[in-house]
């Protein structure tokens, strides 16, 4: 290829979503006419309850089709800092509150505000998998810290301590995770705090996006409401999960008033203000929970579903996800092992394999920064999800 058709070098070396990729391969095999259960990519498969939906109307019908304020329409700034406030006990005003086109975009835009080149980003691993690229985009250097299997792939007090160098500018995560379903508890996450508080020049960015699909007892936790690193904790939250909104891309951003206006300078260069009707519906999602609460209890039921059914597939080691809707195996025992055509070498080769011989759609951990292991999404029927266990467990059984 000449120079002169060339994408730049940052494209050139910035890797392609994983997610997206199975899910794109999983469509073609489908078109194919195989009949593909696609447990890769994560996103609900409940409707927007109608009450969101109702307000969009009524947004179109009263004429709200003009541009928006960069940093999102009043009344849904409004509508988040009271959410903070009542769900999180984190006291921002309307003007700590940015609006943008999901939390993915969210979370580069803070990335884009708060690093500059050479800057260390402590990821916690396994991570999302657009986290390290969003980082490298803004010239940051990421350091990976790995949770063990054995603590259910959380991060350390200790181990973070012993990432932290002059360099550190951010730590990033999210509770509950993708890809693990690993929730911090309010003592992990106030002893994580106690580490950052002794480094006053290192900002922690915070991922809560699957706030709503949280099983542990004592409920979410966020680590921006402890008062002595709140100014350095952005919260980054959104639709896409809690009120099965993945297509009305509205994410927000808490953060202190510097870093608001810091976010918001940069999206009036790049996108400007958000959908305007999808703000508007935004505004009386908090209003009626109902349906997020039937989501979250449908969701508990996939996970025991899933759970139990990897646990009796020899060679699965399973940990019961504590929030969203992901089960993350360590499938590093099928390593070596071939079904007279195919040797599986890694979790790429495991997750093709799954694809191409029991047509599930799986993501493979190398992405996620967890190279043993697999992702599964929970969000199917409780039909399919069964469907999908039968047929690993069949093409599991062929491996020898």
């Amino acid at each position: 290829m000449s120079a002169a058709h060339q994408v730049s070098d940052r494209i050139q070396n910035l890797e392609s979503s994983a997610t997206i990729a199975m899910s794109q391969k999983s469509r073609e095999l489908r078109d194919e006419g195989h009949d593909v259960i696609n447990l890769s990519i994560g996103e609900p498969d409940f409707k927007t309850p109608e009450h969101i939906c109702e307000e969009a109307k009524k947004a179109i019908d009263a004429g709200f089709h003009s541009y928006t304020p960069v940093p999102g329409i009043p009344e849904l700034r409004k509508a988040i800092a009271d959410k903070f406030k009542r769900d999180n006990n984190i006291d921002w005003a309307p003007a700590n509150i940015v609006v943008s086109t999901g939390a993915k975009h969210s979370l580069a835009n803070a990335l884009q505000v708060m690093v500059n080149p050479g800057d260390e980003v402590v990821i916690f691993a396994p991570y999302w998998v657009s986290y390290s690229e969003m980082v490298k985009l803004a010239e940051g250097t990421p350091v990976i810290v790995k949770g063990s299997f054995e603590n259910g792939f959380k991060v350390t007090p200790e181990q973070l301590e012993a990432a932290i160098t002059d360099k550190t500018k951010v730590i990033m995560f999210s509770s509950p995770s993708n890809p693990t379903g690993a929730v911090f508890s309010k003592a992990e996450l106030t002893a994580i705090a106690k580490v950052v508080e002794k480094h006053e020049n290192v900002f922690v960015l915070a991922d809560e996006i699957y706030e709503y699909i949280n099983f542990m007892e004592e409920g979410h936790f966020s680590i921006g409401s402890i008062p002595a690193i709140k100014d350095r904790v952005i919260t980054v939250n959104g639709m896409a999960k809690g009120f099965a909104m993945t297509g009305w891309r509205i994410g927000y951003i808490g953060a202190a008033e510097w870093i608001v206006k810091g976010i918001t300078k940069l999206q009036g260069q790049v996108t400007s203000g958000t959908n305007h009707i999808a703000q508007r519906a935004s505004v009386v999602a908090w209003d009626d929970m109902t349906s997020s609460e039937t989501m979250k209890r449908a969701y508990l039921v996939r996970r025991k579903l899933v759970v139990d059914g990897l646990k009796s597939i020899p060679g699965f080691k399973v940990n019961t996800p504590d929030g969203a809707f992901y089960a993350f195996p360590d499938i590093s025992d099928f390593f070596g092992k071939a079904n007279g055509e195919t040797k599986i070498n890694n979790s790429d080769d495991f997750s093709m394999y799954l694809l191409l011989n029991a047509h599930v759609a799986t993501v493979a951990g190398e992405s996620f920064g967890a190279p043993d292991c697999i992702r599964i999404s929970t969000a199917a029927s409780d039909e399919a999800l069964t469907e999908a266990i039968a047929r690993i467990k069949k093409a599991c059984s062929e491996l020898k």
